[in-house]
């Protein structure tokens, strides 16, 4: 029997290539995302292996009513993929309350509402397997990305706290901090983005990571060490580093 991957955000950018990629790695998709047609499109297209259902990850109603329907149509998820996000840019300088409770909602409490669904399931079952999509630009403040940071943050935090309870349950837990993709969220970025992948090779990387049940899956792996060794540096030396590196100091 096929295993069932439920994924969000499947109409675009990584989570796409991820619903494509493992459907032709012989996964049954449950896709999900607010782009109905484009859903459509692709279950038409994929020989039956992808499965359209349409959500809105803040809507948490509608969220354990898609899970629902979900399993009672496919049946019980093995690997909960949440992929939903979207990134608008906060600076001081423009500070928006509401573009920041739009991140907060799309990014975290949309994952947030899809764990709420999924973890009784897992747990009754004393198995299954959840990657949440962060990424590395949660590893410290980044100018304009006072929203966005925070809420890959809190993402990489939140699998963190998880972890050590879903270990006892038998479900494996990973995050997945890719550096710059390539994707209509990128597309719009004014600067110069170093280290650059195609979202079908970011897919890749995922599901051979998901392979090995990884808690970390990060990625280019020479970026994310830089990152992570300026994420040690004293403040005196990381605020003037990283507004250089930005072109904002």
């Amino acid at each position: 029997m096929a295993r069932l991957v439920w994924i969000t955000g499947a109409s675009t950018g990584i989570g796409h290539a991820l619903a494509v990629a493992l459907a032709r790695d012989g996964w049954t998709v449950a896709a999900s995302a607010r782009d109905a047609d484009a859903l459509r499109r692709m279950a038409a297209e994929s020989a039956g292996r992808v499965h359209a259902f349409p959500l809105d990850v803040t809507d948490e109603p509608s969220v354990i009513t898609t899970l629902t329907a979900i399993e009672q149509t496919l049946g019980p998820i093995d690997l909960a993929l949440f992929a939903a996000g979207t990134h608008l840019p906060i600076s001081a300088d423009h500070f928006d309350t509401g573009k920041f409770r739009k991140l907060v909602e799309v990014n975290l409490m949309g994952v947030v509402n899809c764990l709420g669904a999924v973890l009784p399931g897992m747990i009754a079952r004393r198995a299954g397997q959840i990657a949440i999509i962060s990424s590395v630009a949660g590893y410290f403040g980044l100018p304009t990305a006072a929203a966005y940071g925070a809420t890959k943050s809190a993402l990489i935090t939140l699998a963190e706290a998880l972890k050590f309870d879903c270990d006892r349950h038998g479900i494996a837990v990973s995050i997945v901090n890719p550096g710059f993709v390539k994707t209509p969220l990128t597309d719009k970025n004014p600067f110069p983005m170093p280290f650059l992948i195609g979202a079908e090779e970011a897919a890749r990387r995922i599901i051979d990571g998901l392979a090995t049940k990884r808690f970390e899956i990060a990625f280019p792996r020479r970026f994310v060490l830089i990152l992570k060794l300026i994420r040690l540096l004293p403040y005196r030396l990381f605020f003037p580093l990283v507004a250089r590196g930005t072109r904002t100091g």
